[in-house]
């Protein structure tokens, strides 16, 4: 099963990842993490920010997602992944479930955990400006039909790590019994 993190950065996606991924492991399922900041150092590393960069950085982190579905029970990629487009492709070619990680942006920008909420937010003349910032000064679109939604500006970071186990056991078994019925 491939699951696809979405949200802007700093909304929680790989915190709620790794907290999940331990509480799996603990019911002896196998959980792999693509972290989209991981693999921008090796995997995408000649990726930029463009668009279509982006949408590319999406498309092999579904394809490493989908070449490790047989070493693992559960695949969750944990990325920003911005676009329904490439999102609705995912689903297409992997059948991965979507699920937005949702905060809102004066969280974010309070939580600023890596500090480019302050750098995007600077004067557009300011030599550490960034401008492409996703949600701030580049798009992001949010999901029109996610299989799931968890915003973690409202509750605290252990509720939305069982809200995402509660909905991969059930997707988990769901999925097990489609299969066997094939």
């Amino acid at each position: 099963m491939i699951i696809q993190l979405t949200g802007l950065s700093g909304a929680g996606k790989s915190t709620l990842a790794e907290g999940v991924k331990t509480l799996l492991e603990q019911q002896s399922l196998k959980v792999v993490i693509i972290d989209g900041d991981v693999y921008r150092k090796t995997l995408c590393k000649d990726l930029g920010f463009s668009k279509e960069d982006r949408m590319e950085n999406i498309r092999r982190l579904g394809k490493a997602a989908w070449s490790l579905k047989t070493k693992a029970d559960i695949v969750m990629i944990a990325a920003i992944n911005p676009f329904e487009e490439i999102r609705n492709e995912l689903t297409k070619n992997y059948d991965a479930k979507t699920v937005w990680i949702k905060c809102e942006m004066h969280v974010l920008i309070n939580r600023d955990t890596k500090g480019l909420y302050k750098r995007a937010l600077l004067h557009d003349d300011h030599p550490d400006k960034l401008f492409n910032l996703t949600g701030v000064n580049d798009t992001y679109e949010a999901p029109l039909s996610p299989h799931l939604v968890i915003d973690t500006s409202s509750e605290p970071a252990a509720q939305s790590v069982q809200k995402l186990y509660d909905f991969l056991i059930l997707s988990r078994t769901s999925y097990l019994s489609y299969a066997d019925r094939q």
